[in-house]
């Protein structure tokens, strides 16, 4: 058994290397040694656990981060972003994203779309299981937000994201700096109809907001007792986390979920810090 485990615990301490160095370069010899696996043996290993080969995974993590700076962070220059990806020009960017993305980057700055982009992550890139949890319980305090609704698929809620981000930065009525942003889904995406499916994306405001085109809306989180974990890394492993939450924390505790449903607050933003720096902190309103 032990034997089985050792290889992908070593692929996944590669990923989670590369996710921590996008900015310089990775050669095989270098990976395998990050490994600890022969250089003979290391690329197959990583294929057959990942599904695609290490150049590619590397590329699209690069791709990913400048995706959000594309989407969210629209004063950078695509020369810019495209550096920092690694390419020595704008052209070469261009190429390789339109060929992983089927849009030109200033095309995906405009409308992103979303369905496609989640699609392309869709390889497999997986991560270890959640293995222990720091819970702490404790009273959220009332908080008044406003808040955008996502209605239908969860791949699109970037593109409502989007527009929350707009209304922050057009009004400045819930800044980004100086706020806190949090996430209430209705429920889990995954055992729901795309249609019924909803999130509000939220940001909080010291006075409720006037009437507005980006349909923002006002609301508050109310005063509750909350156990609350908090996740690190890429949004798309909540779900290790939150379903440790519910298998780990609640085995042997007299507590019970309250009807408000779980909720997120990113401590951090996807545009601000790579993936692997995120922090999300999931609270489990309780009885």
């Amino acid at each position: 058994m032990k034997n089985r485990v050792a290889p992908h615990r070593s692929i996944q301490r590669v990923c989670d290397y590369i996710a921590q160095n996008l900015d310089i370069p990775m050669s095989i010899e270098h990976l395998s040694d990050v490994a600890a696996l022969s250089k003979y043996h290391f690329h197959r290993l990583f294929v057959a656990n990942m599904h695609i080969t290490v150049s590619k995974y590397i590329l699209l993590a690069r791709l990913k981060r400048a995706s959000f700076e594309l989407a969210f962070e629209t004063d950078k220059k695509i020369l810019d972003i495209a550096i920092k990806a690694g390419f020595d020009s704008a052209e070469a960017f261009t190429r390789a994203f339109k060929r992983t993305f089927n849009q030109t980057p200033s095309g995906f700055r405009c409308t992103p779309q979303w369905p496609h982009w989640h699609g392309v992550f869709e390889c497999n890139i997986t991560s270890m299981p959640v293995e222990q949890l720091d819970v702490t319980v404790d009273v959220f305090p009332k908080t008044m937000i406003a808040f955008i609704e996502h209605k239908g698929a969860a791949e699109r809620v970037y593109e409502t994201a989007g527009q929350f981000v707009n209304w922050r930065k057009t009004t400045g009525l819930s800044p980004i700096r100086s706020s806190k942003t949090f996430g209430i889904p209705n429920g889990d995406p995954s055992t729901m109809a795309s249609e019924a499916f909803r999130f509000k994306i939220c940001g909080t405001v010291l006075e409720p907001v006037p009437n507005n085109a980006f349909a923002v809306k006002n609301a508050e989180i109310p005063k509750m007792r909350c156990a609350r974990v908090r996740h690190i890394g890429s949004h798309e492993t909540l779900d290790n986390t939150i379903n440790a939450f519910y298998q780990q924390w609640f085995i042997d505790r007299d507590e019970q979920p309250a009807e408000h449903p779980c909720f997120f607050q990113y401590i951090n933003l996807i545009h601000e810090v790579d993936e692997c720096d995120l922090l999300t902190d999931i609270f489990l309103p309780l009885r």
